[in-house]
C-alpha cells in the first residue's frame, strides 16, 4: 500500500500526527490518532472526509453551541469490576460521572442537528443508552467535589456527625490542656496540636512529658520533642478510631452496592467511551482543519491529482503564526493526459518541497484529513504510494547512496501500476552522471509505459528532453529570479527549468577563469540550451504577470460596474418611492380640500344665504380647489415618462410656520421626570448581588480557563468577596497549575503596587482537597 515503511517520517506526516495528538483532550482520542492509517477504498475515504468536514462545519456554525466536557478513560476500571465483589472508588466514579454526563450532552446535541447538513455526525448520537440515569445514580452518593457525600446513606451521615462532634470535643480539650501547659512552661509558646498515627497529640519537651501525662506516640528525629496524647482525650480518640473504621466499612458497602447496579451496564458504558473517543478525534481533526484553512476537495474514484493553490501543511503551521507567506502549488496529473511531472530547477529552489507537498497532501486525504487547497481542487484515490526521498545509505548493510536508490527503483518496477503514485527526488543521482542519467531514463520510460502517476525531480538534461518528447510526461520548472539571484519557490508547468549553475557559481565568487573553463568543457551548445531555458522561464513569468494584471483589472472593472449598477438601481428605487409618496400626499390633500369645499357649501345652504352671496362663496371655493389641484403632480403623458416630484408638497405651506410664531401652551405639557443616573455604586452593588463564590473551570481548554479565571478574579476583588473557591479538579493537573500560576502572577503585580498578597491553597480534605483552590482576598 505504501513504501517504504518510514514514509510518514520522510513526508513529515509525523508532524501532522503529533499535532492531532496535541489537540486531543483524552487518551481515548489520542489512541484514535495513533490508529489512523492511509485508506485505499473510495467509499471509506469519502466517508472519513465528509464526517470530518461536517464536524468542522458544526464547530463553525454560529447557530450551534458545541458541547464541551471532560473525557476520562475508565475502560480499565470498568473491566476490573466485571468481577463480583470488586468496586469502583470515588475517583473512578467521579471520572465516570463526568464522562457519561458529557456523552449524554453530546447525544442530545447530535439528535438536534439538521439531518440534511450533519447526517454523518448525527449518527454518533443514535444510541438510547440511558446515560443520564447512570449519572443520577452516581450523583446520589457523590458530592460536587467527587467525594462520598454524607447523604450517601443515613448510617454514613450519622457516623460522620459523631466523628465531627468528637473531634470538636477533643480539639477543645487539647486546646485547654495546651494553654495550661504553655502557662506552666511545659511546651513552647508556639506549639500547636498535630496528628501522629491518626491521633491528635501535642508536642512536649522530653523533660516535661511526665508533667503532661498521657501516651507517647512519637518523637522528633532530634529527640528534642515527644508527641503525647493526653490521658483526658484517649477514650474520645479511641472512639473516633472505631467510628473511622465503621465509616470505611460503610463506604465500601455503598460503593459496592452502586458498582453492582452499574455492572449490568458495562457494555453501555464502554459504548459511550467509543463515542467519546471518536468525538475527541474528530474535534482534533476539525481544529487542525480550521487552523490550516483546509477543505474537503471533490474526490474522484480513481487516480487523479488536480490541485489549485495547494499549501504544504507543515510549512503553513510553522510560518503562519510568524506572519510569513507560504507559496502555494498548483498541479494537474490525469490518466488521459500528462500523468508524470518532471521538475527541474536550481538547488534550494523548492523542488523537494513540491515533492513532499504532493506526497503529504495525498496521504492526508486518504487518512480522512481535510487539506489546505483551493475549493476548485479535485483529488483521486491511489492504491499505492511509493517514494524515494533522502539518503538511505547503510554501513551495516554495505549499501551506498546509489545502491539504495537502485533498490527502491527495483521495488517500483516490480510493484508499481496505473493506480500508483510515485515520488522520486533527484532521480539517477549518486553515480557517474552520464550512466546515472541513462539508467534513470530507462527506468522512467518503463514506469510511464505502465501509466504510473509520478512526480520526479532532476538536474539531468536527458530527462528534461525525455519529458519534452514523451506522451504522458510533462516538464515543470521551479522559477528563479535571475536579476535578484534568488529562488521564487513557484512551480511553472510546461517547460524545463535551468539549474542556474553558472550564475550561482559566479554569485558565490568563484573565479571567472574557472567558470570560463567549465563553460568550454560543457560546450556552448549546452550553455545555450540552459540559457534558452532561462529566457523562456523569464518570458513566461513576464507574460504570466501581465495576464494576472489584466485579470485583476477586469475584476476591478466588473466590481465598479456592479457597484454603479447597484447605485443606479437604488437611485431609481428611491425616485419611485419619492414620487409615490408625493402622489399619496397630494391625493390626501385633495381629498381634504374636497371635504372642506363640500362642508362649506352645506353650511351656506343651511344658513340660507342670499343667492348672489352663495355664488360668490362657490366661486371662491372653486378657485381654492383649482389652486390645490394645480399643486398636485400630473399623470405622465407618453410611454416611459414619470412626473417630476414637486419641490414642495401642497401640504407644506400649511404646516411650516415662522419659529417666532410658536408658543408654549400653559398646562398642556406634562413635566418629564429626570431619568435616574446609573452610578458606579449601583453597578458594584449589582455585581455583588449576582457574584458566585465558586468558579468551575473543569472541562475547559487552557485558553478558555485563563479568560474565565481573569474575569472572575477581577469581579471577586471588585466586590470584596473575602473568600472564593476555584474548582479545577485533579485530572492531569494542568488546570490546577494554570490556576496557581495565575494567582502567583497576580500576587507579583499586587506586590509591585504595594498591595497585600492573596492567600491561597488546597481546599479542605473533606470537601475536595487538591481538586480545588481556596483564595482568601
Amino acid at each position: 500500500m505504501f513504501y517504504p515503511d518510514n514514509i510518514e517520517e520522510k513526508i513529515d506526516f509525523t508532524v501532522i500526527r503529533e499535532e492531532l495528538m496535541r489537540r486531543c483532550t483524552s487518551p481515548l482520542g489520542r489512541e484514535e490518532v495513533e490508529a489512523m492509517r492511509m485508506e485505499t477504498d473510495y467509499e471509506v475515504v469519502s466517508r472519513l472526509l465528509m464526517v470530518t468536514d461536517q464536524m468542522r462545519a458544526a464547530h463553525a456554525d454560529p447557530a450551534l453551541t458545541f458541547p464541551r466536557g471532560e473525557i476520562h478513560d475508565i475502560r480499565e476500571a470498568i473491566a476490573r469490576v466485571r468481577i463480583e465483589g470488586l468496586f469502583l472508588d470515588e475517583a473512578e466514579l467521579d471520572a465516570l460521572r463526568h464522562s457519561l454526563r458529557y456523552a449524554a450532552e453530546l447525544e442530545h446535541f447530535f439528535a438536534s442537528l439538521d439531518i440534511q447538513r450533519y447526517a454523518l455526525i448525527k449518527e454518533l448520537g443514535n444510541s438510547d443508552a440511558g446515560l443520564e440515569e447512570i449519572v443520577r445514580t452516581i450523583d446520589s452518593i457523590l458530592d460536587r467535589y467527587g467525594q462520598l457525600a454524607d447523604s450517601a446513606s443515613p448510617e454514613l451521615g450519622r457516623i460522620r456527625r459523631e466523628i465531627t462532634n468528637l473531634q470538636g470535643s477533643v480539639g477543645r480539650t487539647l486546646a485547654s490542656i495546651l494553654r495550661q501547659a504553655k502557662t506552666d512552661g511545659f511546651v513552647d509558646a508556639d506549639a500547636a496540636p498535630t496528628i501522629r498515627e491518626g491521633r491528635l497529640v501535642i508536642p512536649v519537651s522530653p523533660a516535661f512529658k511526665r508533667k503532661v501525662g498521657g501516651i507517647v506516640h512519637d518523637e522528633s528525629a532530634t529527640g528534642k520533642t515527644v508527641y503525647i496524647e493526653p490521658q483526658q482525650v484517649v477514650d474520645a480518640n479511641n472512639r473516633i478510631r472505631e467510628l473511622e473504621g465503621a465509616e470505611r466499612r460503610e463506604r465500601i458497602r455503598i460503593l459496592t452496592e452502586v458498582t453492582n447496579t452499574l455492572r449490568p451496564r458495562t457494555e453501555i458504558i464502554l459504548g459511550s467511551q467509543k463515542m467519546l473517543a471518536k468525538v475527541d478525534f474528530l474535534n482534533a481533526k476539525a481544529s487542525l482543519a480550521e487552523t490550516l484553512q483546509a477543505i474537503r476537495p471533490e474526490i474522484i474514484n480513481g487516480p487523479l491529482l488536480e490541485w489549485k493553490d495547494a499549501y504544504h501543511p507543515v510549512l503553513k503551521l510553522h510560518y503562519a503564526p510568524q506572519g510569513k507567506t507560504v507559496v502555494p502549488l498548483s498541479i494537474r496529473l490525469e490518466a488521459e493526459k500528462a500523468h508524470v511531472l518532471v521538475i527541474s530547477g536550481p538547488n534550494a529552489g523548492g523542488k523537494s518541497v513540491c515533492l513532499k507537498t504532493v506526497a503529504l497532501l495525498q496521504y492526508m486525504i486518504q487518512c480522512g484529513l481535510l487539506v489546505p487547497v483551493n475549493e476548485a481542487s479535485r483529488a483521486g484515490i491511489f492504491t499505492q504510494l511509493m517514494i524515494d526521498i533522502g539518503d538511505e545509505q547503510s554501513i551495516q548493510d554495505e549499501l551506498s547512496t546509489y545502491s539504495s536508490h537502485l533498490r527502491n527503483m527495483k521495488y517500483f518496477l516490480r510493484n508499481a501500476d496505473d493506480k500508483t503514485l510515485l515520488l522520486v527526488d533527484e532521480m539517477g543521482t549518486g553515480t557517474e552522471p552520464l550512466i546515472g542519467g541513462a539508467i534513470a531514463e530507462a527506468i522512467l520510460r518503463e514506469l510511464v509505459s505502465r501509466h504510473v502517476f509520478g512526480v520526479i525531480t532532476t538536474h539531468y538534461t536527458n530527462l528534461k528532453h525525455f519529458a519534452e518528447e514523451t506522451e504522458g510526461v510533462v516538464n515543470g520548472a521551479m522559477l528563479y529570479d535571475r536579476g535578484a539571484m534568488k529562488p521564487l519557490f513557484q512551480l511553472s508547468i510546461g517547460q524545463a527549468g535551468s539549474s542556474f549553475a553558472i550564475e550561482i557559481a559566479r554569485q558565490t565568487g568563484l573565479g571567472e577563469p574557472i567558470i570560463a573553463y567549465a563553460t568550454e568543457l560543457v560546450g556552448e551548445e549546452h550553455i545555450d540550451y540552459d540559457r534558452q531555458l532561462q529566457d523562456i522561464a523569464r518570458d513566461k513569468r513576464y507574460w504570466e504577470r501581465k495576464r494576472q494584471q489584466v485579470r485583476q483589472r477586469e475584476k476591478d472593472l466588473e466590481a465598479k460596474i456592479a457597484e454603479y449598477e447597484a447605485r443606479l438601481a437604488g437611485a431609481k428605487a428611491e425616485k419611485r418611492d419619492i414620487l409615490e409618496h408625493a402622489r399619496q400626499e397630494a391625493a390626501e390633500l385633495l381629498q381634504q380640500a374636497n371635504a372642506t369645499i363640500e362642508r362649506t357649501i352645506r353650511e351656506i345652504k343651511e344658513a340660507k344665504a342670499e343667492k348672489e352671496k352663495t355664488k360668490a362663496a362657490r366661486a371662491k371655493v372653486e378657485n381654492l380647489k383649482a389652486k390645490v389641484e394645480s399643486q398636485a403632480p400630473k399623470p405622465a403623458k407618453g410611454k416611459g415618462k414619470t412626473p417630476s416630484a414637486p419641490a414642495q408638497s401642497s401640504k407644506t405651506p400649511k404646516v411650516l410656520r415662522d419659529l417666532r410664531d410658536l408658543r408654549v401652551l400653559k398646562g398642556e405639557i406634562d413635566e418629564v421626570p429626570a431619568a435616574p443616573v446609573s452610578t458606579s455604586t449601583n453597578i458594584a452593588h449589582a455585581r455583588k448581588v449576582k457574584f458566585e463564590r465558586t468558579l468551575d473551570i473543569r472541562g475547559m481548554r487552557v485558553d478558555e480557563a485563563t479568560e474565565a479565571l481573569i474575569a472572575y478574579m477581577d469581579d471577586a476583588l471588585m466586590v470584596g468577596a473575602g473568600e472564593v473557591t476555584i474548582l479545577h479538579g485533579t485530572g492531569t493537573g494542568a488546570l490546577k497549575q494554570l490556576t496557581r500560576d495565575y494567582l502567583n502572577e497576580l500576587n507579583r503585580a499586587r506586590h509591585k503596587r504595594g498591595q497585600i498578597a492573596l492567600d491561597f491553597g488546597d481546599g479542605d480534605v473533606n470537601h475536595g482537597g487538591a481538586g480545588l483552590t481556596v483564595v482568601k482576598l
